[in-house]
Order: C-alpha cells, then structure tokens, then sequence
C-alpha cells in the first residue's frame, strides 16, 4: 500500500449510519492511504439522530451536505452520495474515493468508479453487506477505530483473551487462504514476498485486515498460526530485511 500514499482521495461520509464519535479514527485511517481533497457527509441535518455530527465538522474541515428527506423510508442522502461522487470522478481532480458508509445501496457506485481506474476504500460496520465490501479494493471495519475512552473498562480488561479466541475460531479458514495465497505468487522453492503476499489477501478479501484478528500487522499474525515458515532476508540496507513467507 505504499504506493498509495499520495493518492487525492474524495472522503463522502454517510451520515445516517456512520457515528460521529468516530470521525478522527476515520481520517486517521484515511490519511494511510492518501489526502483527502474533498471532505463531505451528506444527512438531513433538521433530524435529531445526526445532530453529534454538528459538533465535529467544523474540527475536521468536513463540508455538510443537507439533504431533505422527502418521503417517509425513502434514503435521498444516498442519491446525493452518488450524484457528488459522478461529478467529482468528471473533475478528474482525485484518484480514488473512500465511501463512508454500511449500506449496500453504494455497491454499484463503487463497482463503477473502479470501472473509471479509481481506487476505492469503504468504511463502515461489520454488518455491512458482502456486496459492498467485495466491490471495494480495501474495506476497514470502523469497529477498529473505536476510541479507547468509549470502550467499557470490563471489555477493555478482557479485550486480548477475546482477540486470541477469534483467531482460533478463524484458525483453518485464515490457514487456507494464507497457504492458497502464498501458493499462488511463490517461486519454485515456495517463499513468497510478504508485501506481495499482502497485496494479494486484499484482492482475494478486500475486508481483510490483521486488526480483525488481534494484531496491528501481517507477520506477527502469520508468526502467531504456526503453520508457516518466516525467512527475514538482509539487503545492503542497514536494519531493512525482506521477509518471505513458506507453508510447512
């Protein structure tokens, strides 16, 4: 993901099922994959249920959209959403988006950005459908970005014993994709680069993401399973190695 640092994203935040609360976790997050040149979430801002959102927008930088909501289950931000996204991708002023947003409503829109070469992040809830996720390159869920000081004490306590218990439940799945990817893009001795490796899992699994499992990056994960070999190669680089990968 290197590579994409300096991508101009356009950030559209859902404000109907994104919290507030999590704003500066998102824009962290964004910031690892590129700038944002244009900040905007769209809500209907006379409804009491996105009133947190007021507080933090000016903090951000974020531009609010009104969107009126004109008919009773009828979403009209979703129309907005895309509407914006069509005319920003005509600008050619970015070179990707990142749809803030658990609604599947949005899998076409980001289906037909990257038909345009755009590179698309999603963010939203674990309970985001499958549609959506699979039609992102990256999907982050925002579970993860959940600031310290809303996690309840008892949960924060037994928060690694739950991480370790997730992994375990997820032990053969995560083991056969790992061993099916690396078999893909391994050379004849069967290592195979972990940076391409990664690479590879987000194409396969645009929701992939070690933070899932309890751990911040890729190889302390791998190292955890016990089912692969780690080889940490020196180059003429002081203290940078290149790290394969091989199944036992």
């Amino acid at each position: 993901m290197d590579n994409q640092k300096d991508l101009r994203l356009a950030v559209l935040i859902d404000a109907d099922n994104i919290p507030h609360r999590l704003v500066s976790g998102v824009l962290e997050e964004i910031a690892k994959y590129g700038s944002p040149t244009f900040k905007r979430i769209y809500g209907d801002w006379t409804k009491p249920h996105v009133s947190g959102w007021k507080t933090v927008l000016l903090d951000h930088a974020i531009t609010p959209v009104q969107q009126y909501s004109y008919t009773t289950g009828k979403n009209s931000t979703d129309s907005a959403m895309i509407i914006d996204a069509m005319d920003i991708l005509y600008t050619g002023r970015v070179d990707g988006f990142c749809l803030v947003t658990s609604d599947s409503d949005f899998t076409r829109l980001a289906t037909r950005l990257r038909e345009a070469g755009m590179k698309v992040f999603g963010m939203g809830e674990q309970k985001t459908p499958s549609a959506f996720r699979a039609s992102c390159d990256k999907f982050i869920y925002i579970e993860l970005l959940e600031p310290e000081e809303h996690a309840p004490k008892a949960e924060t306590k037994t928060q690694k014993p739950k991480k370790e218990k997730t992994l375990n439940k997820a032990d053969m799945n995560l083991v056969r994709l790992l061993t099916s990817s690396i078999n893909d893009i391994a050379d004849e001795n069967g290592w195979a680069y972990l940076a391409e490796l990664g690479n590879l899992l987000l194409k396969k699994r645009p929701d992939f993401d070690p933070r899932n499992y309890g751990f911040e990056k890729l190889l302390p994960l791998i190292k955890s399973l016990g089912n692969f070999e780690i080889d940490e190669r020196d180059t003429s680089r002081k203290n940078v190695k290149l790290v394969y990968i091989r199944a036992k």
